[in-house]
């Protein structure tokens, strides 16, 4: 009973103090209110007007928005004409490793079979596409005179974008499946799901090799160069003795082959001739003798009567 006496005063000593706390006036709560802000305007009633946050929303759509950048595969064909050939070779091969690019392929080669004089140069090289530009007109420089050039560009974005959705939907489609294993009770339906998951499997392989290929084609342009002596352009083949001659040369080589093939027909069924057809031969006469020994004492006792 005393305690609960002595827990009432306490409570009714708290509650008297906190009725002595003093009470802000509405006039005190309104001057305390806090300045306006620079980008804020009052109206006519003396209350604060805030601007719109239509420029931070404009700027958030904006830094969402997803630019496509064009996929466009590039590629070059040049014919030119030196008169060192080989020279320009290495100065196109240096020219794609200063680009970072490299050769894919070079050959040499002479435009006429009875000299032997290497006077054609065919290669192949793959330059940055972002250098695609300065690098042909560097190989443009190396040779004396361009025969011929041509440049192709194929856009590629739509594919590209295409592939990459058909991506995206492959792997939710895996990881769902993954899911679904993961909920199997049944073995069964863990190996009908395994048998799908397979399936997807390959396919995000098929699509991530195709965009593996439209990488490599975009990101770095493809350049043929052949380059010709001034002497191999000018050669002649259309004139009625070159083409003579090519004819009887042609004809030569044909008859020359021919005895070739046949000659070695004849040496590759020797062996078979000796000894499969032969011994065969042999074989059957053999017996078609020993027949014949055996009829002939009939056909005298046959002779004999008929005579009698």
């Amino acid at each position: 009973m005393k305690t609960k006496f002595i827990a009432l005063l306490i409570l009714i000593f708290l509650t008297s103090c906190g009725s002595s706390v003093p009470q802000r006036s509405e006039s005190e709560k309104t001057t305390s209110a806090p300045a306006a802000t620079p980008g804020s305007s009052r109206d006519g009633s003396g209350g604060e007007q805030q601007k719109p946050a239509d420029v931070t929303i404009d700027q958030a759509d904006k830094s969402k928005t997803v630019v496509t950048e064009r996929k466009i595969i590039r590629n070059a064909n040049l014919s030119l004409e030196s008169a060192a050939p080989e020279e320009a070779q290495q100065k196109i091969t240096a020219i794609a490793e200063s680009k970072g690019g490299f050769v894919v392929e070079s050959r040499q080669s002479s435009s006429n079979s009875n000299v032997t004089v290497r006077d054609m140069v065919t290669m192949t090289v793959r330059i940055p596409a972002a250098k695609f530009n300065e690098s042909l007109d560097e190989i443009r420089k190396v040779s004396s005179r361009v025969i011929s050039e041509t440049v192709k560009g194929q856009d590629v974005t739509e594919e590209f974008v295409d592939i990459e959705a058909r991506l995206k939907a492959k792997k939710a489609l895996e990881a769902q499946f993954l899911e679904i294993m993961k909920q199997g009770k049944t073995v069964q339906d863990a190996l009908n799901v395994q048998r799908e998951l397979a399936n997807v499997r390959a396919e995000i392989e098929q699509i991530e090799g195709r965009l593996r290929f439209l990488e490599s084609q975009t990101s770095l342009s493809t350049i043929t160069v052949e380059i010709r002596t001034p002497t191999a352009l000018s050669a002649n083949p259309g004139g009625f003795f070159y083409q003579l001659g090519r004819a009887i040369s042609t004809g030569f080589d044909f008859a020359l082959n021919f005895i070739l093939g046949l000659v070695t027909f004849l040496i590759a069924i020797l062996p078979f001739v000796l000894f499969v057809i032969l011994p065969i031969f042999l074989l059957l006469r053999y017996f078609w003798r020993r027949i014949r020994t055996r009829k002939a004492p009939k056909d005298i006792v046959e002779d004999e009567i008929t005579t009698e």
